[in-house]
C-alpha cells in the first residue's frame, strides 16, 4: 500500500510541477452581476474553476466582496433607493457567515452620506467605507467653487468613514472638504497658490456631476473614489479617483479631530494629502503631457512578504488610449515614512516599475492584485474575465464567467486567497503538526486509498476527499 502511495505522489508532483507550479493555487472570490438581476451570488472558486462555495444576496454588489480568515465575508451592496444614483453606487455593507447568516448589516444612504464602490476590512475588525458627502451649491460657492452645472445643484464630495461593526459607531472619519484650496477669491480662508500646496485639493478642479447621469439621472459626483486600501505597516490609506485621474494617500493614525486639520498623526500633517500621483496638472505642477493615469481603479499596496512589497499596484483603464494596463509603482518614501516631493516638481515616480499591457480595453472598473508568488490577478470587469499573469507577462490562467450566454455579466474585481488562508484549521495538515509537507501528502493518499475520511483532508472544501485534494495540497507545498 505504501509503495502505491509513493507512486501516486510522485506522478502527481511531476504533473503539478510541469503544468501548474507557476499558477498560484488558491481560492478566488468574486460576485458577478448583470443589469437584469436584483440579487446576486458570491462565488468562491478553486484554480480548477470548481465553485466550492456560494453566498446568496438579495441586493447586487457595489464592488467586490472580502473573505475573512474566519470564513465570513464582507459584502458591500446596492440599496434599493440610494440618495444619489451614480456609477458604483452602494449604500449597504454586510457581514455574512459561511452558511449565509447575516451577522451585521449597516446602511449609509441618507441626505448626508451615500456609500459607493469599495470598503476595506481593517486588522482591528473595523471597516473603512467610501462615501459621497452631500454639499449644497451654496456650501461649494462659499469654499470658492466657481461652476456647478448639474441639475441637482449639489456637489457631492468624498469622505472615508471607519465603522466599528460591534457598536455600529463611526470611530474615525476623514473629509476631503477639510483639505481644499482655491486661487480665485482672496477673501475666502482657503485661498492660496495651488502649486505651493499639493497637500490640498483644488476645489475648482474637474467637473461636478452630470445632467444625464451615469446612469439614471443627474448626479453631483465630483471626485468619484472607486477603491480604498489600508497599509498596516504605515497606518495609511490609499484611494483612487476616477474623475480626477489620481491616487491619494492619507494618514490613518490621526484622531478624527486631527484628520480635519493640517497637523497631528504619525505624519504630523493631520488629514492633508501625504502623497498623490498620476495627474500633476491637478496641483499646477504639470500639464496634460505629464498625466499618466486615465480613470484608474483598484489601487492597493503589495503586502509584506510578496514580490514588490510596499509598492502600489493599480488598474489604469485608459493607459494608451483606448487600451488599459496594470501598473506597479514605487512611491518615493524615505526612512522616516515621509513622501519625498522635489521642489517645484510633481511627485515621483516619472514612470512605473512594472507594467502589464496586452491590448485589452476596460471602459468600466477592473482590478489588479499581486499574489504571494509574484503573479498578478487581473479582472476585466465588463468581460467578466479573471486571469493570472507572471512577472514576464505570461498569462497562466484564465476564467470567464458566463452563467447564461444571453446575459451580459460583469465582475467589478476579484481576489485570490491562499489555500491556508482560512484559520479555523490548517486544511491538509493531516498529522496536526502545524506544517504542510510531504508527510501530510503521504497521510492523505493513505486515507484515500483506505476509504477512510478526515475533514482536514478536504483541502478544496467540496465535501469529498479525493485525488483533487492531493493535487491542491502538493501545489500548496510546492508554492511555499
Amino acid at each position: 500500500m505504501f509503495l502505491i502511495a509513493r507512486k501516486i505522489i510522485f506522478i502527481i508532483m511531476l504533473l503539478m510541477f510541469s503544468l501548474h507550479a507557476e499558477v498560484f493555487e488558491g481560492y478566488t472570490l468574486f460576485t458577478p452581476i448583470t443589469l437584469f438581476q436584483t440579487g446576486a451570488i458570491t462565488h468562491l472558486m478553486n484554480t480548477n474553476e470548481e465553485i466550492i462555495h456560494t453566498w446568496s444576496h438579495e441586493r447586487g454588489p457595489a464592488s467586490m466582496p472580502y473573505l475573512l480568515p474566519d470564513s465570513s465575508i464582507i459584502y458591500p451592496y446596492r440599496v434599493e433607493f440610494p440618495t444619489m444614483e451614480s456609477g458604483g453606487v452602494g449604500g449597504g455593507v454586510q457581514k455574512l457567515t459561511w452558511d449565509g447568516t447575516i451577522i451585521w448589516d449597516y446602511v449609509f444612504s441618507d441626505e448626508t452620506y451615500q456609500h459607493h464602490h469599495d470598503v476595506e476590512p481593517l486588522p482591528s475588525g473595523n471597516i473603512l467605507i467610501i462615501v459621497w458627502e452631500n454639499k449644497s451649491a451654496e456650501d461649494a460657492y462659499a469654499m470658492g467653487r466657481q461652476i456647478i452645472e448639474n441639475a441637482l445643484n449639489q456637489m457631492w464630495s468624498t469622505a472615508i468613514l471607519e465603522l466599528e461593526p460591534e457598536s455600529g459607531e463611526i470611530v474615525w472619519e476623514w473629509h476631503l472638504w477639510d483639505h481644499l484650496i482655491q486661487d480665485i477669491d482672496a477673501e475666502l480662508p482657503n485661498y492660496g497658490v495651488i502649486s505651493e500646496h499639493p497637500e490640498l485639493f483644488d476645489i475648482n478642479c474637474g467637473v461636478v456631476g452630470t445632467t444625464a447621469g451615469e446612469p439614471g439621472g443627474a448626479t453631483g459626483d465630483w471626485i468619484h473614489i472607486n477603491a480604498v486600501d489600508y497599509n498596516p505597516d504605515l497606518d495609511q490609506i490609499v484611494i483612487s479617483s476616477r474623475r480626477q485621474e489620481e491616487i491619494f494617500i492619507i494618514d490613518h493614525s490621526t484622531t478624527t479631530a486631527a484628520s480635519a486639520s493640517h497637523t497631528g498623526g504619525n505624519s504630523g500633517k493631520g488629514g492633508d494629502l501625504l502623497y498623490r500621483w498620476g495627474n500633476p496638472q491637478n496641483y499646477d505642477r504639470g500639464t496634460s503631457a505629464d498625466k499618466i493615469l486615465g480613470i484608474p481603479h483598484s489601487v492597493n499596496w503589495i503586502p509584506s512578504g510578496y514580490p514588490g512589497a510596499g509598492h502600489l499596484i493599480l488598474f489604469n483603464n485608459i493607459h494608451d488610449e483606448p487600451f488599459a494596463a496594470v501598473l506597479e509603482i514605487i512611491t518615493p518614501i524615505d526612512t522616516f515614512n515621509d513622501y519625498i516631493l522635489p521642489e517645484d516638481e510633481p511627485y515621483e515616480p516619472e514612470s512605473w516599475e512594472w507594467i502589464y499591457m496586452d491590448g485589452f480595453m476596460a471602459p468600466l472598473q477592473g482590478g489588479a492584485f499581486r499574489l504571494p508568488n509574484g503573479n498578478t490577478l487581473i479582472t476585466l470587469a465588463v468581460e467578466a474575465e479573471i486571469f493570472e499573469v507572471d512577472m514576464d507577462g505570461n498569462k497562466l490562467w484564465t476564467y470567464i464567467y458566463s452563467e447564461n450566454e444571453a446575459d451580459n455579466y460583469a465582475i467589478a474585481r476579484s481576489q485570490k486567497y491562499s489555500m491556508d488562508y482560512l484559520d479555523a484549521t490548517l486544511l491538509g495538515d493531516m498529522n496536526s503538526d502545524g506544517l504542510l509537507n510531504v508527510l501530510d501528502i503521504v497521510s492523505l493518499v493513505n486515507i484515500i486509498l483506505s476509504g477512510e475520511t478526515d475533514p482536514l483532508g478536504d483541502v478544496n472544501l467540496d465535501g469529498d476527499i479525493n485525488v483533487l485534494d492531493v493535487v491542491i495540497l502538493v501545489n500548496i507545498i510546492l508554492a511555499s
